[in-house]
């Protein structure tokens, strides 16, 4: 039986009050691909909506916080902290965030939120300079506490 479904078929919320208030930490990343024009334009501010980096940095945290509202039966939760880095590589942007939490489910979905958002948002301010831009490997690279454990994907190492 499925966890999001009750006996009678009924869509539901995960039931979390039996589980143990512990520690939770997740960090997820992606990346979005541009040009060299693009990148180029980030780098000095020039684009018109603004500082890229400062706002989309802004907008995946602001995202993480607000994962509830976005993904159904996402329970929300209160955030002890939430990071989000971007770093401007040759032929992109790297985003990592990372969120914490004391509380009885996971933070694995803020984060994951947290990168998509950071990352459309730099779609948004740069779009209007390069409409081929491509966002990929959107993922989790390490979750901790929690009754499952901790998780780091298995090729990633130093993270």
């Amino acid at each position: 039986m499925s966890t999001h479904i009750d006996a009678d078929g009924n869509v539901m919320m995960v039931d979390v009050s039996g589980k143990a208030v512990t520690e939770r930490a997740a960090l997820a990343e992606g990346r979005i691909g541009m040009s060299a024009d693009s990148l180029r334009a980030v780098r000095e501010h020039a684009f018109a909506k603004g500082d890229v980096l400062t706002v989309a940095q802004l907008a995946g945290i602001m995202a993480s916080k607000r994962a509830a509202d976005l993904i159904p039966l996402c329970h929300p939760l209160p955030l002890a902290n939430c990071k989000v880095e971007l770093t401007v590589e040759d032929s992109g942007i790297h985003a990592l965030c990372t969120v914490k939490s004391t509380g009885r489910t996971g933070v694995e979905m803020e984060a994951l939120c947290g990168v998509s958002i950071a990352l459309l948002t730099i779609y948004d301010m740069c779009k209007s300079k390069d409409k081929g831009m491509e966002i990929s490997g959107i993922r989790l690279l390490r979750k901790s506490g929690g009754k499952s454990g901790d998780y780091k994907r298995p090729e990633i190492s130093g993270v």
